[in-house]
């Protein structure tokens, strides 16, 4: 049954996802898009969009929009999507709960342990590792368009990529407005040229 995969699954996910929800995104798309094959590529592109919009943690947010979205690709009805969101949310939470209940009793007493300060040190690569996944992953036609076919669309992508990048880090401009105003910007620019 779906439901008892989603938990496993995001449960797995929520257990192994180091560096926070973009960590998250690559074993999101390798166990969903690629294992089981409950949504494509370009659904999980969507929903990667659209998880970065909305307020919350990305990996969460996802975890919603791919409960949703598999329930219902697999022809079970909306209402059962909204269960298979609710599901997804809570197994990929589940493992953090469990293990800041467990770090916050024995974090305190044991932090200076040089054994805890290697789990520690092996851990920061790891993150790093998987937050340039999570951005390779982002790099994709859906994204970006191919250079063959779509010359404009990729070089406009990557004007609003720089432009949103240099205006959030070096002007601290808030990233909301950036979203907003490259969202415009795209709107307003392809629909003229298209």
């Amino acid at each position: 049954m779906i439901f008892w995969q989603l938990f496993l699954t995001f449960f797995k996910i929520g257990m192994f996802g180091f560096g926070g929800g973009y960590g998250m995104l690559s074993l999101i798309q390798n166990y969903v898009v690629e294992e089981q094959a409950w949504i494509s590529v370009s659904e999980f592109t969507d929903i990667v969009a659209v998880s970065q919009m909305t307020p919350g943690p990305i990996g969460i947010n996802s975890a919603t929009y791919v409960g949703f979205t598999s329930v219902v690709n697999a022809g079970y009805s909306t209402g059962w999507g909204v269960l298979g969101s609710i599901l997804a949310s809570f197994s990929v939470m589940l493992p953090s709960f469990i293990l800041m209940l467990l770090i916050s009793i024995f974090f305190m007493k044991y932090k200076e342990h040089k054994g805890v300060q290697k789990v520690l040190a092996w851990l920061r690569p790891i993150v790093v590792g998987l937050l340039l996944s999570a951005v390779i992953l982002l790099l994709n036609e859906e994204n970006f368009g191919e250079f063959r076919v779509d010359n404009l669309q990729l070089w406009v992508s990557i004007g609003l990529f720089l432009t949103a990048f240099v205006a959030t880090w070096k002007f601290r401009v808030n990233p909301i407005l950036m979203i907003l105003l490259c969202g415009i910007f795209g709107g307003v620019f392809y629909s003229v040229i298209a």
